[in-house]
């Protein structure tokens, strides 16, 4: 990455091998950010993915749905569950976990931050309850 137009980056993992050029793209506030070049695509990307049995990197693109994030593969009620989670996580600092549904506001935080996770720790409690019928036909049959 020492030249001002392109540079490359090798990887070797066991007995693949595989080049890849990385271009730079001018910052909004000056200097530079450097981008992989898709080796499929020819376009840029900040991320190059590596699905399981794959030899090669390429962009998420290239891979259409063979790589996916998390969230996708969660359905609405884990989707849920998980945000509610990560909310928790980022609240909780040295409280027992389970002590909490949600936990109080930290000192260290905002108010309109706090109410702003406890708006979307509510919204992914509503969704919840919205699934209860959905479980409760599901393991009851339909009423």
């Amino acid at each position: 990455m020492e030249g001002e137009h392109e540079g490359w980056f090798r990887i070797q993992i066991g007995n693949v091998e595989q080049k890849l050029t990385l271009v730079p793209r001018p910052r909004h506030f000056g200097g530079r950010q450097w981008y992989f070049v898709c080796p499929t695509l020819n376009r840029d990307a900040s991320v190059l993915w590596r699905p399981p049995g794959a030899t090669h990197f390429r962009s998420r693109q290239a891979w259409d749905r063979q790589v996916t994030y998390a969230s996708q593969l969660l359905d609405r009620d884990n989707r849920a569950h998980r945000g509610q989670e990560k909310i928790k996580s980022r609240l909780i600092r040295d409280l027992d976990p389970d002590e909490w549904d949600l936990p109080p506001k930290p000192k260290w935080m905002r108010w309109s931050t706090y109410n702003r996770h406890v708006e979307r720790y509510d919204a992914y409690d509503a969704s919840l309850e919205e699934g209860i019928p959905e479980l409760i036909a599901r393991f009851f049959g339909k009423v």
